[in-house]
């Protein structure tokens, strides 16, 4: 036969007092609101700053572009990443493939797989509150029929919770872009170097240096627009190449060591903020603004000497106990002992 049981029957008397509340005793007792507000070093990262501008769209794009104002896109891979660029102001925010590298350890962009892809653009689109975020399609996840692109581009939009995709691929990939865009899902094209067909193109070489070569980027990037992209990344072309590429479409174009006549520029986050170890191969066309390996080294080694000498952590660092409540735990502890 079941009988109720009072909390001073389960409780030592050293715990239990009429005049403390359960909530002080164990976090069980507490109530829903004071769990909700209790912090800790798991809980979340921060909620989004107030935002002083609107959610970026495409025809915001678009205005940047007609008053030829640069547009600005940045990778990021994960939620911190993309946090602190949608709070830096970036228009675009592209969770690109070349987070196979700088945040899955790969060697290159060709081993990343599409679920891989949505995994990391559902961590950035919690975090893009105003930046309009773009998710890269993998290789092996839209060349086979322009069916099976539709079909990874549903996944990236619905799962991934972005606003667009991006894929490689000039003239050949018309049908695919079509088939995707009639699909009511926005496409940035990506012409030029197309690291994803690295080895046919004889590794990560310039493209469009020649007459030929030149007239093919061009080629390529009147096709992705005609066959409805709202944008298209150029990587890796002649500066003045780029140029004359902007000016004949009437879409964005969006540099990556292009030049500066491109209607934007976009650089991997890793490269600029220089979360890398020295030594690491760069691009040419990259500019490093920081030194996030070093300060990362700088805080890890002080937070090890600290730990080593003890000086951390320090009583600031530690969570209080009345010394009634200490001194009657220590006497219970040695009356347990006798």
């Amino acid at each position: 036969m079941s009988r109720s049981v009072k909390a001073s029957q389960c409780l030592p008397k050293a715990i239990f007092s009429p005049k403390r509340p359960l909530s002080a005793v164990s976090p069980l007792c507490a109530s829903p609101s004071q769990w909700q507000t209790r912090k800790s070093s798991h809980s979340p990262l921060g909620n989004p700053l107030p935002s002083q501008r609107k959610k970026v769209t495409i025809n915001t794009l678009c205005a940047l572009h007609q008053k030829d104002e640069p547009i600005t896109m940045i990778t990021a891979h994960d939620f911190p990443s993309a946090h602190v660029a949608d709070h830096a102001g970036i228009d675009i925010v592209l969770v690109g493939d070349s987070l196979a590298m700088v945040a899955l350890g790969m060697e290159d962009t060709s081993e990343v797989v599409l679920e891989e892809m949505i995994l990391h653009c559902r961590s950035v689109s919690r975090a893009t509150k105003a930046a309009f975020t773009v998710g890269d399609l993998p290789m092996g996840s839209y060349e086979i029929a322009p069916e099976q692109a539709l079909e990874s581009a549903i996944r990236i939009i619905k799962e991934g919770r972005v606003q667009a995709v991006k894929l490689e691929g000039g003239v050949e990939y018309t049908p695919t872009i079509e088939k995707i865009t009639r699909a009511g899902i926005p496409v940035l094209g990506h012409v030029g170097l197309t690291p994803q067909r690295q080895h046919s193109i004889g590794g990560f070489r310039v493209q469009g240096k020649t007459t030929v070569g030149a007239l093919r980027v061009l080629d390529d990037a009147l096709a992705v627009q005609a066959a409805g992209c709202f944008a298209v990344v150029i990587e890796a072309v002649p500066a003045e190449v780029a140029a004359v590429i902007t000016k004949k479409l009437k879409i964005p174009t969006i540099g990556i060591g292009a030049g500066n006549g491109c209607s934007g520029q976009v650089l991997v986050q890793a490269d600029m903020s220089g979360n890398f170890p020295p030594g690491r191969f760069v691009p040419k066309f990259v500019k490093q603004y920081g030194n996030v390996w070093a300060e990362s080294m700088k805080a890890i080694e002080t937070y090890k000497s600290e730990v080593k000498s003890r000086q951390y952590p320090a009583p600031t660092h530690t969570y209080p106990m009345a010394p009634e409540e200490f001194i009657e735990f220590a006497r219970l502890i040695e009356s347990k002992r006798d």
